[in-house]
């Protein structure tokens, strides 16, 4: 379901003559469907740098990134669009929507993307926040103005709302308590049971070995010279 082979990726430094910066170099790996692997390695070793390579964030300089037959790498904008709707999720440390939308709707928009009805959209997106333990009276309003916990369990329930065939999921457990931390777990092993292929970031050690079924460590992708 995700493939990377031989992937690259550099930084050009505009302000600084255009220094090119290597900062990965021939990563290789692949996740099957229903397998969660967890990515590893100091910070700073280009963790959060190859899922957004993964998302089409950043453009790999060379190899395949292959996510449900789709080469992100080489795919067209439009292509890269339709693979987030249809295929690939991806759940980042941060909440990023448009301000004054209610987040019923923020958490219920993946759903009506792909042609879910309204009602049913709403009714899982309610369902989500609820064991996710937002408060209703929360839910007419825009997530921009709630605390940073609060924002973040939005974002995981925006992100298990369509049951997207590959997840990439950034620290979803980070600063979140026993119960809420019990529930994005167990989202993340539903998901699996019905045939995701997931990647993720976790310095939370027990929530790592709870869902990950193997490790990768991406410092072993460092350029050579870098190494």
């Amino acid at each position: 379901m995700i493939e990377l082979k031989d992937v690259s990726k550099s930084f050009t430094l505009h302000n600084q003559g255009s220094a090119v910066i290597p900062v990965m170099q021939n990563a290789t790996l692949s996740v099957q469907a229903g397998e969660c692997v967890g990515l590893t390695g100091a910070s700073g070793a280009g963790k959060s740098t190859l899922m957004r390579v993964i998302y089409g964030n950043y453009l790999a300089a060379s190899g395949n990134v292959v996510v449900g037959g789709v080469d992100v790498a080489k795919a067209a904008p439009r292509e890269i669009l339709a693979l987030r709707r249809d295929t690939l999720g991806y759940v980042s440390q941060f909440l990023r929507v448009v301000p004054r939308v209610p987040t019923l709707d923020v958490v219920a928009e993946p759903l009506l993307a792909v042609g879910t009805p309204a009602d049913q959209a709403r009714d899982k997106a309610a369902s989500l926040l609820a064991q996710l333990n937002i408060a209703e009276r929360l839910w007419s309003l825009s997530p921009t103005t709630f605390s940073g916990g609060e924002q973040q369990r939005v974002n995981i329930a925006r992100g298990f709302a369509y049951e997207y065939p590959a997840l990439l999921l950034d620290e979803p457990t980070a600063s979140l308590d026993a119960q809420n931390r019990a529930t994005v777990l167990a989202l993340i092993a539903g998901a699996k049971a019905r045939g995701a292929a997931i990647i993720g970031i976790f310095h939370d050690e027990a929530a790592r070995q709870q869902v990950c079924d193997r490790f990768v460590d991406v410092s072993d992708f460092a350029p050579k010279a870098a190494a």
